[in-house]
């Protein structure tokens, strides 16, 4: 295939419109329900106080902002690609965003900014806690600044818009790759973010993963929820050519989003009955390292024993029953292998690791 022929391949996967559009045009649009800037969002990540003053204060000064892609849903609806943390602090500094459950938040009150030393305490209307607002004439030049809005129409692919949703926030403010990936999912099906949240959030699930507060914060139970499910089954020819982790599970999400109710309830049962029975057997310490000399767990959450007795155990299940005794036995029978003494996998890259781990643990399952 030539280059020209593949340009007009994938040219033909997007179609594309572009106008600019008033703060106050956009304002409305939100408010009539007509673009939606995800909420959930910001309970995922959002800006500093430093980045939504900023923010802030280059509209007050007429800097050009970057435009905002959005994707035009069946129903006519604008989902906006890239601009949510944008059009989130515009629409909290002028007191109308709204949480999940549609509740009004309290306006963005601005910080100290790098040019304008008056603009910090100040609100865009009057507000309590505000050491001043903007006046009338400050508040029309707001409203009519223009910002660029680029629309991907709906006669453009589902891998379209995830493609452009990759391209434009890998290098943006997120914390850490799975929240990147949370919002992709988002923005791709919120039904499957939604089961995701749901099963990894799971009374079990938590205790078996015993994770401290940061990695929590950092999304790090959704990662791991997420590697279940992508890799839980996985042919072994492919577990070998993994390569980078993080870049394979976002090049799961796509197809994740693709998954059936059906489907979703399989991996809803297998995932259920792996950590319900890994809690049973093993509790808190089940992914922590079993020391066999002092027959006692020691360190913190460990990817060896996620891999081989999560996903080992998950790979079975629930096509055959396990029992209690089966998982302790496990436990210590990979411990007490030699090519998994300590050091194993210091320094190993995951796919190296898994290329071990995964194997191991179906194995160790098989009845």
């Amino acid at each position: 295939m030539t280059l020209e022929s593949e340009l007009a391949l994938y040219r033909q996967r997007i179609t594309t419109d572009s106008y600019p559009m008033s703060i106050s045009e956009i304002a409305n649009l939100y408010k009539d329900g007509e673009i939606d800037i995800h909420p959930e969002f910001q309970r995922i990540f959002r800006w500093s106080d430093s980045q939504r003053t900023q923010l802030i204060e280059s509209i007050l000064l007429g800097i050009p902002l970057p435009s905002i892609f959005v994707a035009q849903s069946k129903n006519g609806i604008w989902d906006v690609v890239d601009g949510v943390q944008r059009l989130s602090t515009i629409f909290q500094f002028m007191g109308i965003l709204r949480d999940e459950d549609d509740n009004l938040l309290p306006p963005l009150v601005c910080g100290q900014a790098p040019f304008l030393s008056s603009l910090e305490g100040v609100t865009y209307q009057p507000a309590e806690g505000a050491a001043a607002a903007l006046t009338r004439p400050q508040q029309l030049d707001f409203k009519r600044s223009r910002v660029d809005i680029k629309i991907i129409k709906r006669e453009s692919d589902k891998r379209a818009k995830y493609d452009l949703f990759q391209r434009l926030n890998s290098l943006g403010s997120v914390a850490t790759p799975q929240e990147l990936r949370n919002c992709l999912l988002v923005s791709l099906s919120r039904t499957h973010f939604d089961w995701l949240q749901d099963i990894s959030s799971s009374d079990a699930f938590q205790k078996v993963l015993n994770l401290p507060e940061r990695l929590l914060d950092e999304q790090y139970h959704l990662e791991l929820a997420l590697r279940f499910v992508t890799l839980r089954t996985l042919p072994e020819r492919r577990i070998s050519s993994i390569g980078n982790i993080g870049d394979f599970l976002s090049g799961e999400i796509l197809p994740f989003t693709e998954k059936s109710y059906s489907d979703l309830r399989g991996e809803q049962e297998a995932f259920e009955s792996c950590f319900t029975l890994l809690n049973a057997a093993l509790g808190a310490d089940a992914m922590r390292k079993w020391n066999p000399s002092r027959e006692r767990t020691e360190g913190a959450f460990s990817s060896t024993a996620y891999e081989v007795l999560a996903l080992g155990l998950g790979y079975h299940l629930p096509k055959r029953d396990c029992s209690i005794e089966e998982v302790q036995s496990a436990r210590q029978l990979l411990w007490s292998d030699p090519k998994f003494a300590p050091g194993f996998a210091t320094g190993m890259r995951a796919d190296q690791r898994m290329k071990k781990t995964i194997p191991y643990g179906r194995q160790l399952f098989s009845a």
